[in-house]
């Protein structure tokens, strides 16, 4: 007595069929992709490609926060306050550090 199969041959078929095209679809993934070293090799210099551009971009946020600081010292010592020095001092300081963060980053990272 011959046993009855269960699973209809269309069925066995289309399970075949994915199951196949599931394997072959992994081992392309797995061949396209690169090992560590390529990647982060990669990133590196894409990073390193926008430092210039970061660079510009701290040294025009500081050309106009030193603007707007002139601006403010300028109507406070109009006004006659008294601290004037100390607000002059404060934006100076901020306009320096940004134009020295900015250098220091790029020489650190010898771009």
């Amino acid at each position: 007595m011959k046993k009855k199969n269960k699973m209809p041959y269309k069925l066995r078929l289309w399970g075949m069929l994915c199951l196949t095209t599931s394997l072959a679809t992994i081992s392309h993934l797995q061949s396209m992709a690169q090992d560590g070293n390529a990647g982060i090799n990669e990133a590196n210099q894409k990073v390193r490609s926008y430092f210039d551009s970061g660079t510009n971009l701290m040294y025009a946020v500081g050309a106009i926060l030193g603007l707007i600081g002139a601006v403010k010292v300028y109507q406070k010592w109009n006004s006659g306050d008294q601290d004037t020095g100390k607000v002059a001092a404060a934006w100076f300081g901020s306009c320096v550090f940004l134009v020295v963060v900015a250098t220091v980053i790029k020489s650190f990272f010898g771009v």
